[in-house]
């Protein structure tokens, strides 16, 4: 009898882990079947948005290097 206990206690977790775990999947699937289009929109607008700080912020380092570059008096001119 002592020999079924933890059969008996595996079989239930693992019924219980799974029937979790296949309710948390057909959840998080539908979740994202229901605001797919909405989501996209915003995920590529936020990936434009960080595109143009990471433009303005190159330029904004290129600017400053030849601006200190003028102010030290180095020759940054091209070849």
């Amino acid at each position: 009898m002592m020999d079924l206990i933890p059969l008996v206690f595996f079989a239930f977790k693992a019924l219980v882990l799974g029937t979790g775990m296949f309710v948390a999947i057909k959840w998080h699937y539908d979740q994202e079947k229901k605001y797919r289009s909405k989501e996209m929109r915003s995920v590529l607008l936020t990936g434009v948005k960080v595109a143009a700080v990471f433009v303005l912020a190159a330029l904004g380092i290129v600017s400053a290097t030849f601006a200190l570059g003028g102010w030290l008096n180095l020759d940054l001119a091209l070849p």
